[in-house]
């Protein structure tokens, strides 16, 4: 719904996001339009941060508001218990992902499944905290600030958090404050899109900018993949190159002394359409 109303404002073809939103989810979204819906997979591993309620003693099978209570449990938890708590889930770890979820299993999401009334067996997949701070604690009803990596489930850290606890809980409320370089502070309202500005796509990615005089930005156009060294980015692990004029020709990794372009952007270049 995003997508296509950013398109149908702006005027434009092409769209993509920078990562999905849960359903009662308000905050960042990072849209790329034009050419620079190329970007949109080196946004999705940007990490996050967030603003999340839970409930304690009330267990739901989505995990969020929008499910179906399943359990009830007798509240009785401490703000040095919580405390305790936020504390060990901070650092790296793995964490199941909830069934009403879009990640595909023997080709199906498994929120499909989760709707035909199957429970099916989920793998742990490696995530990592950077902060858990508590923001509010009025039991039943606790408030976390969250930083975390790509692929993080708040409505899983959340039901983990009750767990923990012993009464179990569930989403409330969550706000995405920050998706990789973007902040809440920066971010427009879907009834204010016309005020939007269009962030260059070389100022998005947050990557090291390496800036080619001309017979190099055209050998990077034409995909020869040059030395490292010949580009001075030795020691980087990925980065972007840009023209002269600040245009963003390519991202790229090294690999074996040599240049792989994750992504090259011609259109970009004078004479190209961007959108």
């Amino acid at each position: 719904m995003v997508v296509e109303r950013v398109k149908a404002t702006l005027g434009i073809e092409r769209a993509g996001h920078g990562g999905t939103l849960d359903p009662i989810a308000t905050g960042v979204l990072a849209i790329c339009v034009g050419a620079g819906t190329k970007l949109a997979q080196f946004l999705l591993a940007d990490d996050k941060a967030y603003e999340a309620e839970g409930l304690l003693g009330v267990t739901t099978d989505t995990l969020d508001r929008t499910g179906r209570v399943v359990g009830e449990r007798p509240v009785d938890v401490t703000r040095d218990a919580m405390l305790a708590v936020l504390e060990r889930y901070v650092g790296e770890q793995t964490q199941i992902p909830p069934m009403y979820s879009a990640i595909k299993q023997g080709g199906v999401r498994l929120y499909d499944r989760a709707r035909a009334g199957e429970d099916v067996p989920r793998a742990p997949r490696p995530i990592r905290i950077d902060r858990l701070a508590l923001i509010s604690f009025e039991p039943p009803r606790f408030r976390v600030a969250v930083a975390c990596s790509k692929g993080t489930y708040i409505r899983s850290l959340v039901a983990d958090i009750g767990e923990a606890l012993g009464p179990g809980a569930h989403l409330t409320e969550l706000r995405r404050t920050r998706s990789g370089l973007f902040t809440i502070d920066q971010a427009v309202p879907l009834d204010r899109l016309g005020d939007a500005v269009v962030i260059p796509p070389h100022r998005a990615t947050g990557l090291p900018s390496l800036t080619l005089p001309g017979p190099l930005a055209l050998q990077v156009l034409s995909g020869v993949q040059l030395p490292v060294t010949a580009l001075g980015a030795d020691g980087l692990s990925r980065f972007q190159l840009v023209d002269e004029d600040g245009r963003l020709l390519a991202v790229a990794h090294p690999q074996a002394g040599r240049t792989v372009y994750d992504r090259v952007f011609p259109e970009l270049q004078p004479g190209r359409a961007t959108t």
